[in-house]
């Protein structure tokens, strides 16, 4: 991802016209739970309870309702196997690559982040 600055338009419009996008993906990205999910899915498709285990701190119900947000929102898919037992996976959709840039960033980010926190008062 490029360090682009976005050059400040002194204009409401300009404002509305930025946020606006901003807030739509937080929409669907809100909360601590779904990109988590997300980056645990990037590893290769996985069963409802690997994605548990891999996120630490989350409750089956609130994995069950994220799951189903990011199938709705076209992020994650969820395929059931007619098997005896049946077998449910969930994987990522060629959607959900184009968040891949934006995981990047926030990951240095924050890497970034909590080296300035460690180092600011030395």
């Amino acid at each position: 991802m490029e360090n682009t600055v976005i050059e400040p338009e002194h204009s409401e419009s300009a404002c509305k016209g930025t946020l606006r996008p901003i807030r739509d993906a937080l929409d669907i990205l809100n909360g601590k739970w779904k990109l988590p999910i997300i980056v645990a899915l990037t590893f290769g498709e996985k069963r409802f309870s690997e994605i548990a285990k891999e996120v630490d701190g989350i409750t089956d119900r609130m994995l069950s309702k994220e799951l189903q947000d990011l199938v709705t929102n076209g992020l994650v898919q969820r395929t059931v196997e007619e098997t005896f037992p049946v077998k449910v996976t969930y994987s990522l959709t060629p959607h959900s690559k184009s968040l891949n840039e934006v995981i990047e960033a926030l990951r240095k980010w924050g890497l970034l982040h909590k080296s300035y926190l460690v180092n600011r008062d030395r």
